[in-house]
């Protein structure tokens, strides 16, 4: 009745709550995905793309349950057209994705490596300071631009604010008109802003939104993190720009345009920037994140059998 196409993309969590009978995979791929899916009525998807064509040859198919909040490997049209639920799971990962923000905030502005280095070394014992100075800024001095205010974006400024930055953001969407912050536009974000943080999703409106004309506005010396979606900063165009990085703007991305990351990625070329930061798609991956995912997910399982 029930597959669950790529478990692995949830590492190390105990999928336990799960029907009778139900088959899981850690993986599948586009060869293997209509014989494991040939006589299922409910299909659970993270990252395998689920598309007309696959939902054509699936007669018994009657809901499909995104592992995740986006659904853009899901054909929603064809499955509304077709009377196929698709149920995905909101909001699970907002506390997580805002405490990685916050880590590569800290890893950019207040490197503690250095630090460590030091004392780690021995070089404190012989040292004519009692400290030892390294380039810092502390948080309340920052102005703090947002590109998304969803409700990550959101709450990543309510945690900035508190800390005592200045808070201003762009809506990507031009809908969204949050009193509490300043709504500016892209251009002022970008050229007065220390630091940019993304949490928009991918669409016509994001695609390649920072591009090389947005790159050169960039504040010097300011900080980007992209927590958001690949593709939303060109990368190519990014690539060429810390090649030159006349302005010392460092960046931190946990998201690209292709993951995992391939050998023609544009960015294999700065791999060894100093001025760049990846992380390989980690930020909605705490374990209370996943926790929570799995439980929207049963919950979305049951209602899959019921519908």
């Amino acid at each position: 009745m029930l597959v669950v196409l790529d478990a692995g993309t949830l590492g190390d969590l105990e999928l336990i709550g799960l029907p009778e009978g139900a088959e899981v995979y850690q993986q599948t791929s586009a060869k293997e995905l209509i014989e494991r899916c040939a006589d299922k009525k409910i299909i659970v998807t993270n990252k395998v793309i689920i598309d007309a064509q696959t939902m054509k040859a699936l007669p018994n198919l009657k809901a499909i349950i995104v592992l995740a909040t986006g659904v853009n490997n899901i054909d929603i049209d064809y499955a509304q057209k077709n009377n196929i639920k698709v149920l995905n799971a909101k909001g699970y990962s907002t506390d997580s994705v805002v405490t990685h923000t916050f880590s590569l905030v800290f890893k950019l502005i207040h490197d503690l490596e250095e630090y460590t280095g030091f004392t780690s070394k021995g070089e404190w014992i012989d040292h004519s300071s009692f400290t030892f100075f390294n380039r810092f800024h502390q948080l309340s001095s920052q102005r703090w631009g947002i590109i998304g205010l969803g409700s990550i974006g959101h709450k990543v400024a309510t945690v900035a604010k508190s800390f005592g930055c200045e808070v201003q953001y762009f809506s990507t969407s031009g809908k969204n008109n949050q009193q509490e912050f300043k709504q500016v536009g892209l251009d002022e974000l970008l050229s007065t802003s220390d630091i940019i943080s993304i949490h928009a999703p991918l669409n016509e409106d994001t695609k390649n939104l920072i591009s090389t004309n947005e790159l050169v506005k960039l504040k010097s010396n300011s900080k980007v993190i992209n927590v958001g979606r690949g593709g939303i900063i060109n990368e190519r165009d990014l690539r060429d720009f810390l090649r030159e990085n006349s302005r010392k703007v460092k960046f931190a991305l946990d998201v690209i345009e292709s993951e995992p990351m391939k050998n023609s990625s544009p960015l294999k070329d700065v791999l060894d920037d100093e001025n760049l930061i990846l992380t390989p798609h980690v930020a909605w991956a705490s374990v209370e994140a996943r926790t929570r995912l799995w439980e929207i997910t049963l919950k979305n399982i049951q209602e899959a059998i019921d519908y």
